[in-house]
């Protein structure tokens, strides 16, 4: 039996059991209230416990063998598994169903169960956090094991078409690779600023508009329209970069006399803005209605405009999600990789002209995780290296934005 049919069976025996123990218990619960009144816990807190009851040792079984299985320790056989499992669970319910009494407390375990669960949950979301950094971090200093961590941060030419031939005598006399990630830094950061001149004013605008002057009518058929925008697949977005705005972007360059390659920054960065503008209206849409009313109230009264009201008022209170929506938007920028492929091209670029083509940290790190080299060749080592220059990045964006959200909540609050 194979583990996808194991998984199969183990859920499509485990679902139905777990509705049986939960209409049992509950059906009990009912028929006791009835003889002794009012219980201490509600019938669907006694079905819920059946099912805790139920489930619990199945799952635990499942996971353990999971676990043996995957270290190699052990191989239990699926029949085996889905027999030990479902005997346990249907030796469990018949102990559940035996708690199911006038005076039994349902709630307190289920309640106390279903906190365990957050608590787990929290648990794998900090402990994936903490995996994923590790991971770049361990295999980033294999790569700055070969290449040093300053000619790899300072380096000005991207060139590791050789890099397969370190550590041989073949690389003797021959091209010598070279990992100077400034080029690549460069070309995302002005990719990313190009978005975000675009999406910043554009976004913000529009929930301005939305939240203070749109009517009620026109704000329910205009947010979910600039919503769309959300939902279109980022291959349509370099699909058009591609074929519509780039040629455009070189007709106009032209037109003033000047030379633009038909895979050029400006391209991308004008649809990346686009495709981001969602991010920063809708966010901005709610932050700036969960303004109180009577601030705006108290500001008309005083004399003050409504342009006035907005800039002084509304706008200084909701700065801190404000800066959530543009700090989010930017992280969306940074990491898009498919319309840079179709618009931007794959070159390593240092140059401050927009209308060159360049490339991004995320293209990069496709490319080399998706080469023919060894897993641990300097290449394909050099991808952790980007991600975790770019992590370290990002959690300097956030520590900036954390920094602004608190001098603002201490202003205004």
């Amino acid at each position: 039996m194979t583990t996808a049919n194991v998984f199969f069976w183990f859920v499509a025996g485990l679902l139905p059991l777990s509705a049986m123990a939960f209409l049992f218990a509950s059906k009990k619960a009912e028929k006791l209230e009835v003889q002794f009144g009012r219980l201490q816990s509600r019938p669907g807190f006694f079905g819920w416990y059946a099912v805790i009851k139920l489930a619990s040792p199945a799952l635990l079984v499942g996971l353990v063998c999971s676990i043996l299985n995957m270290i190699g320790w052990i191989h239990v056989p699926g029949e085996m598994l889905l027999a030990t499992a479902f005997a346990l669970g249907a030796g469990s319910l018949w102990l559940g169903l035996k708690h199911v009494k006038h005076d039994f407390r349902a709630r307190q375990p289920v309640e106390k169960t279903m906190q365990m669960m957050l608590f787990i949950a929290a648990i794998i979301s900090v402990l994936t956090t903490v995996g994923i950094v590790f991971s770049v971090l361990f295999e980033s200093i294999r790569f700055f094991n070969i290449v040093p961590l300053w000619d790899f941060l300072t380096g000005t030419t991207w060139n590791p078409d050789t890099a397969f031939l370190i550590g041989s005598g073949m690389a003797e006399g021959g091209a010598v690779p070279e990992f100077g990630s400034l080029p690549i830094f460069a070309g995302t950061f002005m990719i990313t600023i190009i978005a975000m001149m675009v999406a910043v004013p554009v976004g913000l605008f529009a929930a301005i508009y939305m939240s203070e002057y749109a009517s009620d009518g026109l704000r329910t058929a205009l947010k979910p329209t600039l919503e769309i925008l959300a939902g279109i697949p980022t291959v349509v977005y370099g699909f058009f970069a591609a074929i519509t705005i780039s040629p455009l972007v070189v007709n106009i360059a032209e037109s003033f006399g000047l030379h633009a390659d038909f895979t050029n920054a400006l391209a991308p960065g004008l649809i990346m803005g686009i495709m981001i503008i969602p991010f920063i209206s809708s966010l901005s849409d709610d932050v700036i209605r969960a303004v109180p009313q009577p601030m705006r109230d108290a500001s008309l009264a005083l004399g003050m405009t409504r342009s006035e009201t907005i800039r002084h008022i509304v706008l200084p209170a909701a700065m801190p999600g404000i800066v959530a929506a543009f700090l989010l938007a930017m992280s969306r920028a940074i990491g898009e990789t498919m319309i840079v492929v179709m618009a931007a091209g794959l070159r390593p670029n240092l140059t401050a002209n927009p209308l060159e083509g360049v490339t991004t940290v995320t293209v990069k790190i496709v490319e080399a995780l998706t080469g023919d080299q060894e897993f641990d060749s300097a290449f394909t080592l050099a991808a952790f290296a980007l991600g975790l220059v770019l992590l370290v990045i990002t959690l300097c964006l956030n520590i900036a934005s954390s920094i602004v959200v608190r001098k603002f909540r201490q202003r205004y609050e």
